[in-house]
C-alpha cells in the first residue's frame, strides 16, 4: 500500500467534476434513521468476538496474489457470504505486474441486486509480496475483511428486511491486488479497484427512480473503505468534504456508544472531528477521480508496524476492534434504515441518537 516510502501530499487537492443528475440529488437528500437508547443497546450487544477471530484463523495468513494461500482466502470469504445467502460475483482480469502477468479477483456481495442504490463497504484481501520474510497484514487487511464479514454475520437477521428493497441496499467489495508487487505507482497498485471501478463505469442502464441511464459508479450512495485497523493507535480522521457530515455521524454514534459505556476501550476518540489535510492513495482513487463519495477509514498516522514483518496478530486489539465494529453496524443499520423488531428495551428511556 502507497510504496515503502509513505506517499502522502499534503496540501493536495483533487478537483471533482460536479455530478448534477436526478439520481445525485436523490442521493444528497438521504437520511439515516433514528436510533433510541433501547436499540442502540441492542445492536452493541450483537457483538460476536469469536467469529472475528474465527476469520482472522482462516484469513489470517500470507496471500499474495497468484499463491495457493491467496485462493485459499477468496474460496473463504466467497464461501462465508454464500453461507449467509448473499448474492456473490466475482470479477477475474489479467493485467501485467513487475512479476509478469499476474490473475487478479475481486470479490462482490451485494444483499440485494435488484436495488437501484448502494451503500458500499470495502476493504483488499490481498497481502504485500517480501521476498525476505512472509507478510501477514493484520491491519492491512486481514482485520478489515474479518470485520466486514463479521457485520454480515452479526446482522443477517436483522439485514433481511432489506432483501425486498429494490432502493437502496448494501454491497461489500473484496478488493484484490491493492498491493505493489515493487514499487507503489500507478501502474504497480490498486489493480483490483482500477479493473471494477473502470468497469462498473461502463456499466449502465436505466434507473428505476429517475429514468434516466447511470453507471454502476453512479448508483453507489457512499463508499467506505477500511484499511490498516485494529493496533492500539487506530484513529480516524475526515479525509472528505463532501462526506464529513457521514463521518461527523460516526463520530455522533462512537459518542453515544461511550455515554451508554458500551465501549471496551476507554483509550481515547476513534473518530476525531477533524479534517485531514493531506492526500493517502488507497483503492479509493479510481472510484474518488470518477466521482464517487469516499469515506475513507484508514488509521492516521499508520501504524509503525506497517509493511513490516511485525503486522501480525501480535499487535491486534480485539477490544479495539470490537468497538469500531459497533460504530460500523450502527451506521450501516441507520444509514439503510433498517427495520429493527424486538430490539427495544423499554427500561431505557429512549434518547434519539
Amino acid at each position: 500500500m502507497l510504496s515503502n516510502l509513505i506517499k502522502i501530499t499534503f496540501l493536495t487537492l483533487i478537483i471533482m467534476e460536479t455530478n448534477c443528475s436526478e439520481l445525485r440529488s436523490l442521493q444528497l437528500k438521504h437520511q439515516s434513521a433514528h436510533l433510541d437508547a433501547g436499540t442502540i443497546y441492542y445492536l452493541a450487544g450483537l457483538s460476536d468476538t469469536s467469529y472475528t477471530n474465527e476469520v482472522l484463523d482462516h484469513i489470517l495468513i500470507p496471500r499474495v496474489v497468484g499463491t495457493a494461500n491467496h485462493k485459499k482466502v477468496r474460496d473463504y470469504i466467497v464461501s462465508e457470504l454464500k453461507s449467509l445467502h448473499w448474492t456473490v460475483d466475482t470479477d477475474p482480469f489479467e493485467d501485467k505486474t513487475p512479476m509478469g502477468t499476474k490473475t487478479f479477483i475481486n470479490i462482490i456481495a451485494t444483499l440485494n441486486p435488484k436495488a437501484e442504490r448502494f451503500l458500499v463497504l470495502a476493504c483488499h484481501y490481498d497481502s504485500k509480496y517480501y521476498p525476505d520474510f512472509d507478510f501477514m497484514g493484520a491491519t492491512d487487511s486481514a482485520v478489515p475483511c474479518a470485520m466486514i464479514l463479521n457485520l454480515a454475520k452479526i446482522l443477517h437477521t436483522e439485514l433481511k428486511s432489506l432483501k425486498s428493497n429494490d432502493i437502496l441496499s448494501l454491497k461489500l467489495l473484496f478488493l484484490d491486488g491493492e498491493e505493489a508487487f515493487e514499487k507503489w505507482g500507478p501502474t504497480d497498485s490498486i489493480y483490483g479497484a482500477k479493473h471494477l471501478s473502470t468497469l462498473w463505469e461502463r456499466n449502465r442502464r436505466t434507473s428505476k427512480l429517475t429514468n434516466e441511464v447511470v453507471s454502476d459508479l453512479e448508483r453507489i450512495d457512499l463508499f467506505v473503505l477500511l484499511d490498516l485497523i485494529g493496533h492500539k493507535g487506530t484513529r480516524f480522521l475526515s479525509c472528505f468534504e463532501d462526506t464529513q457530515h457521514w463521518f461527523l455521524q460516526m463520530a455522533k454514534i462512537e459518542d453515544k456508544l461511550a455515554e451508554l459505556d458500551l465501549l471496551k476501550n476507554n483509550r481515547g476518540r476513534y473518530f476525531e472531528k477533524r479534517k485531514y489535510v493531506g492526500y493517502i492513495e488507497d483503492d479509493h482513487i479510481p472510484f474518488l477521480q470518477k466521482h464517487v463519495p469516499i469515506m475513507h477509514l484508514i488509521s492516521i498516522p499508520f501504524p509503525t508496524e506497517w509493511h513490516t514483518e511485525n503486522d501480525n496478530r501480535d499487535i491486534i486489539d480485539m477490544k479495539i476492534v470490537e468497538d469500531i465494529n459497533k460504530i460500523l453496524r450502527i451506521f450501516v443499520v441507520q444509514y439503510l434504515n433498517v427495520k429493527l423488531e424486538g430490539s427495544l428495551n423499554q427500561k431505557i428511556p429512549p434518547k434519539e441518537l
